[in-house]
């Protein structure tokens, strides 16, 4: 599986590349976009660094990580991104959307297309881990079709679809 461009409405999701480092450590450096991980925002070398390794793949057999930038469509502006973790027909994903842009969809939007990307290339399992007071983000998995179990992993509930 390779990540492959993709659209929905609003939104043209892209693959990784590490030239987005730039533009990107922008759309992440609110502070508050860390609430509920505890990290800070990172530099665009520390994020051009984290690109390399991403494109690079994890390098064990079996398993693919899949990364795409969102872009808002209508303005060509980097906006956030969704990342997938692959092994087997199973995906773990994850959203984050720059302050800028939250409030208005697009983060739900862009989780839903991933969704139906990683179901149309294979995945029948969906994994999502959100920190049990982000409701946000819980909105953003139930409508990619996830649903809240009891499991919970480094203190974030598992979503599952």
């Amino acid at each position: 599986m390779i990540a492959t461009s993709f659209s929905t409405e609003r939104l043209t999701l892209l693959p990784l590349r590490v030239e987005y480092a730039d533009a990107m450590a922008e759309v992440l450096a609110d502070p508050g976009l860390y609430t509920f991980t505890g990290d800070e925002p990172p530099t665009a070398a520390a994020l051009a660094e984290r690109y390399r390794r991403q494109v690079a793949g994890p390098g064990r057999p079996g398993e693919t990580w899949l990364n795409w930038v969102i872009s808002i469509t209508q303005y060509d502006v980097l906006a956030g991104y969704v990342q997938a973790t692959v092994i087997g027909d199973e995906a773990e994903i994850a959203w984050v959307l720059g302050t800028a842009w939250q409030g208005q969809g697009m983060a739900k939007e862009a989780a839903v297309g991933l969704v139906g990307w990683l179901e149309a290339h294979g995945a029948q399992r969906i994994i999502a881990h959100v920190h049990p007071g982000h409701a946000a983000s819980a909105a953003v998995a139930a409508a990619a079709g996830l649903r809240e179990t009891d499991e919970v992993n480094d203190g974030e509930n598992q979503w599952v679809r």
